[in-house]
């Protein structure tokens, strides 16, 4: 062999040596242990770290020398995961971070698409399977497995069930599982078996590979969310206690946009904010829209910190890019100038303003309860709103948390004005809940003020109004509205005047 031979030989081993490239968080634990999990962000580098882990177990120190494993499964969500992500085919040396991207070319596997198989020059094999046919797993036999983003695994118990059954080869059968971290029952009970070893990391640990505009656009704008903390910091996140949302509803309704159906309804919802300084809250601006399925969608989310007209000429954007039906905006902070200031901006729009008489965690349970049925699905991720969501409680407190929930504020009136009202049935259904209430509440004597019934006349800029009794009631063309004395309290103090034409006993 010739000393340029040798020279490309030394340079070939170098490029392939793991152990000189990995981080100490991406080698293979010491010690006794039967799952290594690694709990890690997106680009943390859990595909290269799963392959070479594979390529240490399958292969030997020469192409024909045996390793630990003979019969290795590889178990991703879905087939098209374990083949294009696991195995890595049809990508290139520095194209991927697979199976085939991480072998010397002597010591290559040869990928069988059609038998799911990859088979190494000693005779070792692996078998792809994924999480959607659990049945696969039962009755072959291996003794090792790499799994691929279990926490995303519908049926990931099920998946996890039948690989054990079939670990039973070799002297030391062990599991690795690369995941970004959810919180299922399953994760959290693999966490707990003290034979398991946990690696957690950070997209940040290995930004110096990643795409400086990944670290520009996704990280920055994920940075501190609910959704970072998971996706990036491989956070391991319970839902907050009392929560009106959970994350696993909004989760398992979730669509991708080329997913999302015909709308027969769109609207674009605004909760403007009070101020406009550099301590003002953000103004909610949520696009939703409702299907022939029943089922609302929503589109996006464009709430932002601005002057009244900057935030106006925000919502009439949507408004026309959405081609949206009507834009619904909350008036108790500006009345009249809130419609003023989006007619400034677009005269012609379809403009409809809404009283909130009834506090924020009244307004937003009905629709909270539409997410329980996953009947509300989000059509991508929305960082912001989904963190206000899965932090707001019924006992809700701005003072305490430090911000006003501005963007679920905007997706409880879009999504009230799409299938709380309008929804065929949904008055019997109210009708029920409150009678339901009303049977577990002390019985009004005959002169307790509750049981009055007053008329107001709504303001010239109303349309609709919720009350606290937690009826919602389309404001009539005489613009005169009959309540009891406690739905009328709060209405009065925003441009509600008496209007004494009645006044009796229900």
């Amino acid at each position: 062999m010739s000393t340029a031979d040798i020279a490309r030989n030394f340079v070939e081993m170098a490029k392939f040596d793991w152990s000189h490239h990995a981080r100490p968080s991406q080698l293979a634990p010491r010690g006794d242990w039967f799952c290594w999990l690694i709990l890690a962000g997106r680009g943390f580098g859990k595909t290269r770290t799963g392959a070479e882990w594979v390529r240490s177990m399958m292969c030997g120190t020469t192409p024909l020398g045996a390793g630990r494993y003979r019969h290795l499964a590889l178990v991703a969500e879905t087939a098209a995961d374990a083949r294009d992500v696991m195995v890595g085919d049809g990508k290139g040396p520095g194209e991927g971070s697979g199976i085939l991207q991480v072998h010397p070319k002597d010591f290559m596997p040869v990928y069988e698409s059609s038998k799911r198989r990859l088979t190494w020059p000693n005779g070792a094999i692996a078998t792809l399977y994924n999480g959607t046919e659990p049945e696969q797993l039962r009755g072959p036999e291996h003794d090792g497995a790499w799994i691929d983003e279990l926490a995303k695994f519908a049926l990931a118990q099920d998946v996890w069930d039948q690989l054990q059954f079939g670990l039973r080869l070799g002297s030391q059968p062990r599991v690795l599982i690369t995941t970004t971290p959810k919180p299922t029952r399953l994760l959290k009970a693999i966490i707990a078996d003290p034979k398991t070893h946990v690696t957690r990391g950070r997209t940040a640990d290995n930004i110096a590979n990643l795409a400086p505009t990944f670290v520009s656009s996704i990280m920055a704008r994920y940075a501190g969310t609910r959704l970072g903390r998971q996706e990036l910091d491989a956070e391991l996140l319970e839902d907050t206690p009392g929560a009106l949302w959970k994350l696993s509803d909004i989760e398992a309704a979730r669509i991708l946009p080329a997913q999302l159906p015909v709308l027969r309804r769109i609207v674009v919802a605004i909760d403007p904010a009070v101020s406009n300084n550099e301590n003002s809250d953000e103004t909610g601006i949520i696009v939703a829209g409702r299907a022939d399925d029943g089922h609302a969608y929503v589109i996006a989310d464009y709430s932002l910190k601005a002057s009244p007209d900057g935030w106006a000429r925000e919502a009439v954007k949507a408004y026309h890019l959405h081609h949206a039906d009507r834009i619904i905006a909350e008036v108790n902070n500006g009345g009249a100038l809130v419609e003023a200031t989006v007619r400034t901006v677009d005269p012609n729009v379809s403009y409809r303003a809404v009283h909130a008489s009834r506090g924020k965690a009244v307004r937003a349970e009905p629709i909270a309860a539409l997410y329980e049925q996953r009947r509300v699905h989000h059509t991508g991720t929305f960082p912001m709103l989904e963190d206000q969501m899965s932090a707001f409680t019924s006992d809700f407190d701005r003072g305490r948390a430090g911000y006003s929930p501005d963007h679920v504020d905007a997706l409880v009136w879009a999504l009230s004005e799409l299938m709380v009202e309008p929804v065929a049935g949904w008055g019997l259904i109210e009708f029920t809940r409150l009678e339901a209430e009303r049977e577990n509440m002390p019985r009004a004597g005959a002169n307790d003020p509750s049981t009055f019934t007053v008329t107001l006349r709504a303001p010239a800029d109303c349309s609709f109004v919720h009350l606290m009794s937690g009826r919602g009631v389309p404001v009539p063309a005489d613009r005169l509205v009959a309540m009891s004395v406690e739905d009328s309290k709060p209405l009065v103090g925003i441009g509600w005047t008496t209007n004494n034409l009645e006044n009796s006993n229900f």
